[in-house]
Parts: structure tokens; C-alpha cells; sequence
């Protein structure tokens, strides 16, 4: 018997579909937020602080007579200054907790829960429905989800990817504000209704899809990284023999899947974060890749990796397993 797929369930409605991976995705994000908090923190910090050859020279009067090495003379010391406020995720989401309350390790988590209601719905509930369409298309038979070719479930994941994240942006523009903004430094919006007014008058309709393009990208490589890594990897698992089809194998393809995802995904998601949290500081996310490897070195794109490592894998692992048991139920539903 041929294995059945991470997003297969034929015979069941498109609406339920949907339904189904936005219940997944926003019970994967609340248990996860805390990592994505930490990540975003990680990733805009530095971003404000001024570059090494720029450092201000503070002088100040040193007497060396009293110890008879040399007459008195101004000598001039670069003042260190205050290390990285966040260091490693544990020690971030610790910092964040005490010193703003655990609350604030949950800032944004209402758009957050709005983003994925539309974006997992889309990302995830549309990908066997995209993938039969291109098989169809290309390979000339769709009679099995199970015989797509690595290059049109790639396709599916990116078209999906791509058109969760048309819809959803302004979500995210407003969690990621929310999630970068600490207690100390004032809160900019009172509540999640007003971020979103507030961005559309200070900024345009534009600034709530800030970030757009390098979203698209992050989003249809996280997409194939994630949904096409779990539905081949869980193929590979059965086909093998190496588990059934349950619990441990999703859990197995799921931590590939989010392994995957956040290796190749990092970089962009930097960009991403950094520029949709800018208030015109940056040109558009080119200008924001440059100045960012300009200022901080080619490792600043992969500020916050243990963090969204984390995130990552524990969200794929929470979604994948919540989806494919509720899948389980509602296409049991539709099938009895």
C-alpha cells in the first residue's frame, strides 16, 4: 500500500482543508512564540549600533608623574561599551522575561494568530490542491499525489509559499513590530487593531506590506524547505519501511523538514525581519542585505539561527503532528 502523503486527502472538501491547516498552524505558533520572539530580537540587534571605525574617542587626563614613567600628557581611550543585550536563545527569552515580564515573550501573538489563520491555511491547506494541478499539467496524470516529481511539488511549495504571503503580509509586518519593540524603549502601538491603523496613516497601505518581496522569498524557499522536505522525507520513511505511517514519523520528517527550513531560510529571514521593522531606514531589502553585510559582517545573516532552529523545528513538529491528526479526523468525518 502506497504511503499517504503529508497533505493528501482526497474526497475531502477544500474549505476543510483550509480549516484544518490554519487550526494547526496557529496551535503550532502559540506553543512556539517565545522562540520567534527571541529570534526577532537577535536578529535586529546591532542594527542601530554604529560601526567599529566610528567609535567616539573619549579623552581624559592621566597624571604618570607620581609613578615617574612620563610627564603628564592627554591620552585618548575607546570607550567598549555595553556588550550584546542578548545572548543565545535561552539566555534571550530569560532577559526578555525578567526584565519586561513573560508576558512580553507573547507581543504580537494576536497578529500572529491572525497571520497563520490565513497563511498556514493557504501555505499548507492549498499544496496537494496546487501539486495535483501541476502534475496534471506537466506530467499528464494526477491520479495519485503520491507519483509528483520532486520539481512540481518544489513548484507547488513556492506558488503557495508566494500567495500565503501576498495575503497575510500586513500580519506579519505587525507582529514582527511587535515582537521587536522592548518595554524599555516605549510601546508604539496600544493594541493590535491600532498597529494596523497606525502603520496605514504614518505610512500608507504600502507599510503594511512592508517587506513584501524578501517575505516572498523567505517564505517560498521556508515552503519547499518545509512542506516539500516533510511530504519526501515521510514518503521516504514508509516506502522504506523504516516506520509507520504515525507519530514517529511525522515527528522524524518534521525535524528534517524544520532543519532544512532554517538552514537555507536564515538569511533572507534577517532581511526580512530587519526591514519590515525599519521605518524608512532602509531603501527597500537589497539596501537592507548590503548595509547589513557592510556594517556587520556576513554572520549578521545568521544572527538569531538557534533561535529560529528552534522555532522551527518545534513549530514543524507541533504543526505537522496536530495537522496530520486532525487531518485524520476530519477526512474520517467526510469518509464515514
Amino acid at each position: 500500500m502506497g504511503p499517504n502523503t503529508a497533505v493528501r486527502s482526497e474526497g475531502t472538501p477544500f474549505y476543510a482543508k483550509l480549516l484544518t491547516a490554519g487550526a494547526a498552524g496557529c496551535i503550532a505558533d502559540f506553543a512556539t512564540f517565545p522562540f520567534d520572539t527571541a529570534k526577532v530580537r537577535l536578529q535586529v540587534q546591532g542594527e542601530n549600533v554604529a560601526p567599529r571605525a566610528k567609535a567616539v574617542h573619549t579623552p581624559y587626563k592621566v597624571s604618570l608623574i607620581s609613578a615617574g614613567l612620563a610627564p603628564p600628557k592627554t591620552v585618548q581611550v575607546t570607550p567598549r561599551g555595553p556588550g550584546p543585550r542578548y545572548r543565545g536563545t535561552v539566555g534571550t527569552i530569560m532577559t526578555i522575561a525578567r526584565e519586561e515580564g513573560p508576558k512580553s515573550l507573547y507581543n504580537g501573538l494576536t497578529a500572529g494568530l491572525q497571520r497563520q489563520a490565513a497563511f498556514a491555511s493557504i501555505r499548507i491547506g492549498c499544496y496537494d490542491t496546487i501539486k495535483t494541478l501541476y502534475q496534471s499539467s506537466f506530467q499528464g496524470d494526477a491520479s495519485s499525489s503520491d507519483g509528483a516529481s520532486i520539481p512540481i511539488r518544489v513548484c507547488a511549495g513556492m506558488s503557495t509559499g508566494a500567495l500565503a504571503v501576498l495575503v497575510a503580509q500586513p500580519t506579519e509586518v505587525v507582529k514582527v513590530r511587535f515582537q521587536a519593540a522592548a518595554r524599555s524603549g516605549g510601546a508604539k502601538y496600544s493594541s493590535t487593531l491600532g498597529a494596523y491603523k497606525c502603520i496605514a496613516k504614518n505610512e500608507g497601505f504600502q507599510g503594511l506590506w512592508r517587506g513584501t518581496f524578501p517575505n516572498v522569498a523567505r517564505n517560498s524557499i521556508v515552503s519547499v524547505a518545509e512542506i516539500v522536505c516533510y511530504d519526501v522525507f515521510k514518503d521516504l520513511i514508509i516506502r522504506n519501511r523504516i516506520l509507520d505511517n504515525g507519530i514517529p514519523c511525522h515527528f522524524s520528517a518534521a525535524v528534517m523538514a524544520g532543519f532544512s527550513a532554517t538552514v537555507v531560510a536564515s538569511p533572507v529571514d534577517v532581511v526580512k525581519t530587519r526591514f519590515m521593522n525599519s521605518t524608512g531606514k532602509y531603501k527597500n531589502a537589497i539596501d537592507c542585505a548590503v548595509k547589513t553585510a557592510v556594517k556587520e559582517g556576513p554572520t549578521a545573516f545568521y544572527k538569531g539561527f538557534m533561535p529560529a532552529f528552534s522555532r522551527l523545528v518545534s513549530w514543524n513538529i507541533c504543526m505537522w503532528i496536530t495537522y496530520e491528526q486532525i487531518k485524520k479526523v476530519v477526512d474520517q468525518s467526510f469518509h464515514s
